[in-house]
């Protein structure tokens, strides 16, 4: 991994105060978060405080108002970490074997009733821990794309609206905590530093930096409000946008969305560098980051003049989830819309790796199963107990092929 020089970003940055202040490409703001130097950015550590306040100097450079605690840009929250992972995280005092996360807020105030949230996690998993899914000794997990591409393209959209004329108050805030349970965001809506009855929606921003050549593009809760669909096809200028309605998933929305708050949560799907130590810079699609933030500013001036969006309580998929007792071993292609389970990664020394799998295969059958969908593969994979053998069905290229596989 290469170790960037943090200095020289924070000159530019923070530079000369006699010129007009210089506001670092996006590409320069993943390479400072994503570096070595900030040592996986997990919650509570010094580093994660670095991180903090690199992001905190570009809001206050952009002219973004504090909306943290006290007058500042800072929400802080202490909690113990939870031992049993079924337990639930509670906030309490700092004292002996607490931790505390750190959010960032900034605020564009135009004085209006209605405001915007606009969310991306900042924290990611240090060298490794529960999280990860590396083998072997610990190691910095940069985390690039999860989350540094969320907060670059946040910073880059806010960037964009100060320099507009628009309506709304913009409340731009980058979550600690969301590794450990969305806990940042789970607290600031707990103990908002404003009034959430005056949120009109809320964008999430998680890994959106691996856009793909065909620029497929998933929003996730468009069921929460029923003007979602429209706005976001309307608007859309030729993303492969493809649509869920839930608005409960793996991150920082489904807190805003338990408050009642209409939410969309954008992302580029999974890879094989997903919470890995290579999930380093020089990965990212810069230019999709790009294309996403511009999108993103269409939504938001289309919906300037609209009054707080129409809330939907949507159904939780999560709910319909089955339990496993066993894995394949893969990294599912969540933006695949074929008929099947399309594979986007293989775990090493995992069921499918020793049955012959590979990247790009698409799951037909799993035993006398047929699957068609991600949730159909779910059902079939519940099934089976560890120790047992059946086999798996894919299409790969022109061909179907049988390979047997042990659980």
């Amino acid at each position: 991994m290469k170790k960037i020089i943090i200095s020289v970003f924070f000159i530019l940055a923070f530079g000369c105060k006699t010129e007009q202040p210089k506001i670092p490409t996006m590409e320069e703001e993943v390479q400072v978060l994503a570096s070595d130097d900030f040592k996986g950015r997990e919650t509570g550590t010094e580093e994660e405080l670095k991180a903090a306040d690199y992001i905190r100097g570009l809001m206050v450079e952009m002219g973004l108002e504090p909306k943290g605690n006290a007058g500042t840009y800072y929400q802080t929250f202490t909690f113990k970490p939870k031992k049993d992972p079924h337990q639930q995280t509670t906030f309490q005092n700092a004292g002996d074997s607490t931790i505390t996360g750190t959010n960032v807020i900034g605020f564009i105030d135009n004085k209006s009733s209605n405001t915007v949230v606009i969310g991306a996690h900042y924290d990611h998993l240090g060298t490794g821990g529960e999280g990860s899914l590396h083998r072997g000794e610990p190691e910095v997990h940069n985390g690039a794309d999860d989350n540094a591409s969320g907060v670059a393209v946040l910073l880059d959209l806010a960037n964009k609206i100060k320099g507009r004329e628009l309506s709304n108050n913009y409340l731009f805030i980058t979550f600690s905590g969301e590794e450990m349970g969305l806990l940042g965001s789970n607290f600031f809506t707990k103990n908002p530093t404003l009034d959430l009855k005056e949120v009109a929606y809320m964008f999430n921003l998680d890994m959106v930096g691996r856009l793909r050549e065909d620029k497929t593009l998933s929003v996730s809760g468009t069921g929460t409000s029923p003007i979602w669909p429209q706005v976001l096809n309307a608007s859309n200028s030729g993303f492969k946008l493809v649509l869920n309605e839930s608005g409960v998933g793996p991150s920082d929305h489904t807190s805003f969305y338990l408050q009642d708050i209409p939410v969309l949560h954008f992302f580029t799907g999974q890879h094989e560098d997903y919470h890995r130590p290579s999930d380093d810079a020089e990965k990212l699609n810069y230019d999709g980051m790009r294309q996403i933030s511009s999108y993103l500013l269409s939504l938001v001036v289309e919906l300037d003049d609209d009054n707080k969006l129409a809330f939907r309580k949507t159904k939780n998929e999560s709910e319909e989830v089955p339990r496993f007792k066993v894995t394949l071993g893969v990294v599912p292609d969540y933006l695949f819309d074929g008929k099947g389970m399309r594979i986007d990664g293989i775990s090493e020394e995992k069921p499918a790796q020793k049955a012959g799998l590979q990247k790009g295969d698409i799951v037909i059958q799993l035993g006398d199963s047929t699957v068609v969908d991600m949730m159909s593969y779910m059902r079939a994979l519940s099934t089976f107990e560890p120790g047992d053998t059946t086999s798996v069905r894919v299409l790969r290229n022109d061909q179907t092929l049988k390979k047997p596989i042990t659980f």
